[in-house]
C-alpha cells in the first residue's frame, strides 16, 4: 500500500525514518516482567571477555596453570552467553519496527556478529591447540583484540539504549 507524501515547507528537510508511523514502536518485546532479556545478558559476555584477557595476562606474568585454564572456561562461556545475547538481540531487532528502522541497531548487530565470531574463534583455538600452549602469544593478542571489539560493541548498544531509548520497556 502506497504512503501518501509527506506535506513540508518550502526549504524545509523531512527525515523519511523520522517520518515514518513506526519510528516511536521501540520497546522490547523479548522481556521478562519489564525487563529486557538483550539487556541483561551482554553483561555476561562482556564482562567474561575482560575476565578471559585477566587470565591471560595473569598466566603470562605468573606462569600457573591455572590461569590458562581458567581463560579457556572464561572464552567458553563468554562465547556461549554472546549466543544467548545475539540470539535475544537478533529477535529484538527483527521483532521491533522502531529498532529495524534504525541503522546504527544494524550498525551495532554486525560489530556484535563480528565479536561472537571473535570470542568463538578464542575458544576454539585454545580447545584445538591445547590450553596453556594457545595462551602465548596467540590467545592473548587474540583476547586483547576482543576487548576493543566488545567495547566497541557495547559502546554501540549503549548508544542505542541511553540516547535513542531502544529496546526499553515503554510501552507503545
Amino acid at each position: 500500500m502506497p504512503r501518501e507524501p509527506i506535506e513540508t515547507k518550502k526549504d524545509e528537510l523531512v527525515d523519511p525514518i523520522r517520518a515514518n508511523p513506526d519510528f516511536e514502536l521501540t520497546a522490547s518485546r523479548m522481556a521478562i516482567v519489564g525487563h529486557p532479556i538483550h539487556a541483561m545478558a551482554v553483561a555476561f559476555p562482556v564482562a567474561l571477555t575482560f575476565c578471559t584477557f585477566g587470565a591471560d595476562a595473569l598466566y603470562w606474568w605468573s606462569g600457573d596453570g591455572f590461569w590458562a585454564r581458567a581463560g579457556i572456561w572464561a572464552a567458553g562461556t563468554a562465547f556461549l552467553f554472546g549466543l544467548l545475547a545475539a540470539l535475544s538481540g537478533t529477535m529484538e531487532l527483527l521483532m521491533v519496527p522502531g529498532i529495524r528502522i534504525r541503522s546504527a541497531a544494524w550498525t551495532h548487530a554486525i560489530i556484535a556478529v563480528l565479536l561472537l565470531s571473535l570470542l568463538g574463534a578464542n575458544w576454539g583455538f585454545r580447545m584445538s591447540i591445547g590450553f596453556e600452549t594457545a595462551v602465548l602469544p596467540y590467545g592473548l593478542l587474540l583476547s586483547a583484540f576482543n576487548m576493543i571489539v566488545v567495547a566497541a560493541t557495547g559502546w554501540h548498544g549503549g548508544k542505542l539504549v541511553f540516547d535513542y531509548g531502544l529496546g526499553a520497556a515503554k510501552g507503545n
